[in-house]
């Protein structure tokens, strides 16, 4: 019988994956302004996915014109099918919105700040690049290594690699993620987290049920039989969840360091 390569692959990222799903960080918000400055950091990181689901549309399917078929036709529609829902989902009332502007959304109603990540914007609408918008934007440290290690992969010309960043580093581990935060979230604060509730639980529904297995078989398609390219990918993804239980410390960090008081001398 042969091995599976997705559930080597798996099982090979077991202790990374349950290093990232069991950090501290969930425990950490303890109250709203502890979820303000999640979500402050939380940001970056759902509007930076966008960037490697669209890179795999660029490098994967046609989006220039004229059009001419590209690339296998299964992984072109599986693309597709999550850019649909990634790029245009419909929220809480049924209207259109991605999930980043859920995001957003979620970060004003509690009252998170949303300025650093709306600076990043706007210095990307007007041509920097992404290094100098993050410097722009004052990001802390971070996020600032955690979207350069995005863009690292992104930027690697590997779609395998790529491919994997996304489905092992993001759209497989997320439902374990958002489950913890989401657990009670709805009873300590009480009419001031809809929309933010309402992201994470259609993120848990669709990422498990739906965006996990295209994923996975877009990797298969990919990889193929090449043992190299399965290799890479299981580097490239442990490199991925790295960056995000980096990402998690410095989240910790900074609500522990808000948590102490500044005394009379300071």
């Amino acid at each position: 019988m042969t091995t599976d390569p997705i559930r080597t692959l798996q099982q090979q990222l077991a202790p990374t994956r349950e290093q990232l799903v069991a950090h501290s960080v969930y425990q950490g918000i303890q109250s709203l302004e502890n979820l303000r400055q999640f979500m402050e950091y939380h940001v970056f990181a759902v509007w930076d996915f966008m960037s490697l689901l669209k890179c795999l549309q660029r490098d994967l399917t046609c989006v220039t014109v004229p059009w001419v078929p590209r690339g296998n036709p299964a992984t072109r529609r599986l693309i597709n099918e999550i850019v649909l829902e990634e790029e245009t989902d419909v929220d809480q009332h049924g209207q259109p919105a991605s999930h980043f502007e859920l995001y957003l959304r979620a970060m004003d109603e509690c009252g998170a700040d949303t300025q650093p990540i709306r600076k990043l914007l706007d210095a990307l609408s007007v041509g920097e690049s992404v290094e100098m918008a993050l410097l722009k934007a004052n990001v802390p440290y971070a996020v600032q290594q955690f979207v350069l290690s995005t863009f690292n992969v992104i930027n690697s010309g590997q779609s395998h690699a790529v491919a994997a960043a996304f489905t092992f580093g993001r759209e497989d581990v997320i439902p374990d993620m958002f489950r913890h935060l989401v657990a009670d979230l709805g009873q300590r604060f009480p009419g001031q987290l809809e929309t933010f509730i309402y992201y994470l639980n259609r993120h848990i529904q669709l990422d498990e049920e739906v965006h996990t297995p295209l994923a996975e078989q877009m990797v298969r398609e990919l990889c193929g039989s090449t043992e190299q390219k399965w290799e890479e990918c299981r580097e490239v993804s442990v490199r991925c969840m790295q960056a995000r239980v980096a990402l998690w410390d410095g989240i910790r960090q900074s609500m522990s360091a808000a948590a102490v008081p500044v005394s009379a001398g300071s």
